[in-house]
């Protein structure tokens, strides 16, 4: 069983719906304080450490994908890869934007 076409159309309604998000909550007052389910209202500090929280979360699934589908082995590479990549530019992006928020 092939995985993979269970996984793209997911991952392009997520990138429809976080670009219609983002412009939606662009102008936006941002929250640092409290819980705040949309990230959108976050402050970049705050972004920050949900991305941080989200490395134990990221390496979770890529095991559960591991254990439970029949990808090869170049598939299991890709994926991997491909998320710990966007886990580490989402990391990298939120962390100079709040340095360079702090600072104004």
């Amino acid at each position: 069983m092939n995985i993979l076409p269970y996984i793209i159309p997911p991952m392009i309604a997520v990138f429809i719906v976080s670009t219609i998000m983002s412009i939606i909550y662009k102008d936006k007052e941002k929250k640092d304080k409290g819980f705040v389910l949309n990230y959108y209202r976050l402050t970049y500090r705050r972004r920050f450490i949900r991305a941080v929280w989200a490395v134990p979360i990221v390496s979770l699934i890529y095991i559960a994908f591991y254990w439970f589908s029949d990808l090869t082995s170049n598939e299991y590479i890709i994926i991997g890869v491909f998320f710990f990549s966007l886990l580490l530019l989402d990391v990298g992006y939120n962390y100079a934007k709040w340095k360079r928020n702090e600072k104004k």
